[in-house]
């Protein structure tokens, strides 16, 4: 069982919903293939640059240290957007680490379980 979060640079939302609409609009057009594969923006890699130094890369985790359930995680970028699963047990410590950090880069942090923007 995993959580998943998902980052993106962009305007924050007004609420919740329209961070729903957002992310969904985002997910059917880089995660889903309506464009063909794009790129990370440099925002979203420096994101995942930034979690990396907190936390190894799963593909680099030989301590069973790593909170990521994908990896390599920037493989997980497109785009504006980053939607990546986390290992449940330490997705409380994880996502609350990802959700600060994207708020210090502008970027927004929503949990599509929750249908809520993270703080």
């Amino acid at each position: 069982m995993s959580y998943d979060l998902a980052v993106w640079k962009g305007e924050r939302p007004a609420d919740d919903a329209a961070a729903a609409r957002c992310f969904t609009a985002l997910y059917d057009r880089y995660i889903d293939m309506e464009e063909p594969e794009v790129p990370p923006v440099e925002q979203i890699v420096a994101f995942v640059s930034a979690l990396l130094e907190r936390w190894p890369d799963l593909t680099e985790d030989e301590d069973d240290t790593s909170p990521w359930a994908t990896g390599p995680l920037i493989r997980e970028a497109r785009g504006p957007l980053i939607y990546f699963p986390m290992r449940w047990s330490m997705a409380v410590e994880a996502s609350a680490y990802a959700a600060g950090v994207a708020s210090s880069m502008g970027l927004n942090c929503f949990d599509p379980q929750a249908r809520q923007l993270r703080p």
